[in-house]
This record gives C-alpha cells, sequence and structure tokens, in this order.
C-alpha cells in the first residue's frame, strides 16, 4: 500500500485560522489511504524533511492588511532552501484564509499562496464548490457562503473568540477543501505510479 501524505501548514494568531485549519485536516482524514501532517508554520520551519516527503502542502493563514500574516511570510521565504533544491516541484498544493470581514481582501492572500506554490513548481487545486449564499434561496449555513474558488475562504467576527467563530458553514468549507485535496492528491500518485509501472520493461 502506498502511504499518501497530506501537510496542512498554517498560522494563527488568535486561534480562529486553527479552527478552520483543523477544519481542513478532518478532510483529509475522511479519505481512506490519506495521512495527514499538522504543522504551525512555526513548526513547519524544523521539519522540512516532512514537508519534503509529503505528497501535497495545503498552505492556511489570515488576512491581515490585505496580506498573509507576517508570521506565515516568515516560512514562505525561509522554504528557500527547498525551492532552491526542487523538493516541492510536482506536489499538490492549496490554500484557505480567514479575516474579520466578509471579503476582507481575502482573495488577495489565496493569490499571494497560489503564487508561492507555483514558484515551488507545485499543483494548485481549487476550492471545487460552487458559490453560495447567492440567491433569495440561499442562506448563512451553505458551503462557500462567501463565494470564494481559488481556496477556502472563513470569515470570524473581530468580538468574538475562536469558541464562536468562524461559524460552522465555513468550517465545513474547510472541510470540503481538504477532502478535495486529499482525493486530487490520491489520483496523482496512484496515476504517478501506475506510468512508471507501466514504463517498466
Amino acid at each position: 500500500m502506498t502511504r499518501i501524505i497530506v501537510a496542512v501548514v498554517y498560522h494563527s494568531e488568535a486561534g480562529h485560522t486553527a479552527r478552520q485549519a483543523a477544519a481542513v485536516k478532518r478532510g483529509v482524514d475522511q479519505v481512506s489511504g490519506v495521512a495527514s501532517l499538522f504543522l504551525t508554520s512555526d513548526e513547519a520551519q524544523q521539519e522540512w524533511q516532512k514537508l519534503e516527503e509529503a505528497d501535497a502542502i495545503i498552505f492556511g493563514t489570515p488576512t491581515y492588511m490585505g496580506s498573509a500574516a507576517a508570521q506565515f511570510k516568515l516560512f514562505m521565504e525561509a522554504s528557500l532552501g527547498a525551492y532552491l533544491r526542487g523538493a516541492w516541484k510536482d506536489k499538490i498544493a492549496a490554500g484557505f484564509t480567514n479575516s474579520a470581514s466578509r471579503s476582507g481582501d481575502k482573495l488577495d492572500t489565496l493569490v499571494q499562496l497560489g503564487i508561492f506554490a507555483a514558484q515551488h513548481g507545485m499543483h494548485w487545486v481549487s476550492l471545487g464548490l460552487p458559490a453560495g449564499n447567492n440567491s433569495s434561496k440561499g442562506s448563512e449555513s451553505d458551503l462557500n457562503r462567501l463565494g470564494f474558488f481559488l481556496g477556502a475562504g472563513a470569515q470570524s467576527n473581530a468580538d468574538e473568540g475562536p469558541d464562536l467563530a468562524p461559524p460552522e458553514a465555513d468550517l465545513r468549507t474547510a472541510e470540503e477543501l481538504g477532502k478535495r485535496v486529499a482525493h486530487i492528491t490520491t489520483q496523482f500518485v496512484l496515476g504517478r505510479l501506475a506510468l512508471e509501472h507501466a514504463a517498466k520493461p
């Protein structure tokens, strides 16, 4: 049996993005044959070898001032060694972010994460959900209620702690992202192995 590993690397200041990250991990763990690696961006900087062994990495950060958090940027810049070695080339990648506002310029952060993955030669996976809560029949309970497509977005009221925010709909959306990445990574890894097997004399 091939062991497939999906890493979730995230930063969280107040705990809201940590809840979103945990939901992504739950989605990964629902897929048979896939193991999750759950690391803060600080921990990840001590575990480069484990990230190199992973088949996919899902990046997560709060959106501050229209960008990824400074602490997560430190991780991004510290990945220079992996970049120079091509250590993450052809891995699967995806991303998620959280802010207090419904939009909060989260798209800028997801684009930033997507470009970061592209620089490493990774294959970006979108959220894969239709926009929710965009008609008179929609509701705040809909998956992807905030209407992001590049990755998973969550909104946490500034006056609520992580025990109350982000709301359940955003956590379920994050879970769907984790599940989707795990499925696509499985297809990618097994397809590569099948091609390698077929190429053998």
